[in-house]
């Protein structure tokens, strides 16, 4: 079996082929196995995160996706720090010349005018108010955004124009803005949707290396709740045979905090994502791994991924209608059957680029 070893506060130290590229350089992990058999308290060197400007002229993505449950989003950044082996949007990397591996948890790129752009987006005439999700793709709270504060930015925006926004997260970050989403809030304008996989720290701690553990995303829950800012939870990804016994444990301790809506959302693995996943397992679950693999085969037809529409966020088959009457049950048990609310867009105010506030 091979030996998989990665950085600490890293999910890979994969660098898969870019399926682009027309030479690529290949990773030997028989390296890391050699050393790390030598010397028991080898670890790989630390990995410091690498910020890339991104010169994207528009900065609102509209999507026709029968299974997204928004049409228009706003990406801050492309790339992840979080370090979630089975991260659907890792390939997009690869249509940037990198790889879907460590490349993308490491090599951010950063839309540093996108505060600006969403302004002038706003101010058009042609612009029609409509809920944008923030973010569709990568998380927009994800660690550098301490740093840098584009979404906040970007959120500013959002309030002085009163353009409805729904926030996905895993990060407890989203807090720091309370302000911001508490103002959207009074005009029924934000909502925010906490991601959370397990309950269990220490498994928080592998399969999502720098997002905020279950804990703190809990109390993230309680706090933006308490400020009167609708909030939900998303069980995500639900991974057959590692966590799909937790979901009524996570939808009752979010509902306990005050989340008023939840959802789910079985593993997908696109393109490299199934390597790096299955490099991942044999990491952390080598025991495990046949069973888990054997059950994402069995909701995706035999494959491990499904990309039809209408079947690639649920499965298909008998253990996927399973699951799914699972989360039913289990929303209805801890109250969280109400569907998501739709974000008012009447409120809009329609400004020109830099006007202030009058009143």
């Amino acid at each position: 079996m091979p030996f998989h070893l990665s950085p600490k506060g890293r999910g890979t130290t994969n660098s898969p082929p870019n399926r682009f590229a027309k030479e690529v350089i290949v990773q030997d992990d028989g390296a890391w196995e050699e050393i790390a058999r030598v010397d028991p308290d080898f670890e790989p060197t630390h990995l410091r995160t690498e910020t890339l400007t991104d010169d994207s002229r528009s900065i609102i993505t509209i999507n026709s996706s029968p299974d997204i449950g928004f049409s228009h989003s706003l990406n801050p950044y492309r790339g992840c720090e979080h370090g979630c082996s089975y991260c659907y949007a890792r390939p997009y990397h690869e249509y940037l010349g990198m790889n879907a591996g460590i490349d993308f948890e490491t090599r951010i790129m950063v839309k540093s005018e996108a505060p600006t752009l969403l302004e002038k987006t706003l101010s058009k005439p042609s612009w029609k108010p409509v809920s944008l999700a923030c973010s569709g793709v990568t998380d927009c709270y994800q660690p550098i955004e301490k740093e840098l504060e584009i979404t906040r930015a970007c959120l500013r925006i959002l309030t002085d124009f009163r353009n409805p926004v729904g926030i996905i997260t895993k990060n407890a970050l989203v807090t720091r803005d309370i302000d911001l989403l508490a103002e959207l809030a009074r005009s029924e304008a934000s909502l925010v949707v906490i991601s959370v996989t397990t309950l269990d720290s220490h498994l928080a701690g592998k399969l999502e290396p720098r997002a905020s553990r279950p804990a703190a995303r809990l109390k993230a829950i309680k706090d933006l709740s308490d400020a009167g800012i609708p909030v939900g939870v998303s069980v995500a990804p639900i991974i057959p045979g590692l966590n799909d016994h937790e979901i009524p444990a996570i939808m009752e301790a979010a509902a306990d905090c005050g989340a008023s809506f939840a959802s789910g959302t079985i593993l997908r693995l696109p393109y490299s994502v199934k390597d790096i996943f299955s490099s991942w397992l044999d990491q952390h679950f080598p025991n495990r791994k046949d069973l888990i693999l054997s059950r994402i085969r069995e909701i995706r037809g035999g494959a491990v991924n499904d990309s039809r529409f209408g079947s690639r966020m649920t499965g298909t088959g008998p253990l996927a209608k399973q699951i799914q009457q699972f989360i039913a049950v289990s929303k209805r048990r801890s109250g969280l059957e109400s569907p998501r609310k739709f974000l008012n867009d009447k409120a809009f105010i329609r400004r020109l680029p830099g006007q202030l506030e009058l009143f």
